[in-house]
């Protein structure tokens, strides 16, 4: 799960979108921008059909990515707080 929190381009406002991750002073969620890349839209489509800015798209994507090269959390071990029989 990403931080949204962490990426300067987008805010989640209480009551706004009910506080989904929006693109800063916009009523857009961020997850548009995945959605429809899947759908195999382009950013150019993109931008144009939620009057978005390359800036804004990058910054998503960028951050995404970014995210990915983060090292993965540590394996639990189950049995760690595990209380013996």
């Amino acid at each position: 799960m990403l931080d949204w929190s962490q990426c300067a381009a987008v805010e989640s406002v209480p009551g706004k979108r009910s506080g989904a991750w929006v693109f800063r002073d916009t009523r857009t969620p961020v997850s548009v921008v995945f959605d429809n890349l899947e759908a195999g839209a382009s950013i150019a489509e993109i931008m144009e059909w939620f009057h978005l800015s390359r800036e804004q798209v990058a910054a998503v994507i960028e951050f995404a990515a970014r995210s990915l090269d983060a090292p993965p959390a540590p394996p639990i071990d189950p049995m760690q707080n595990a209380h013996p029989i």
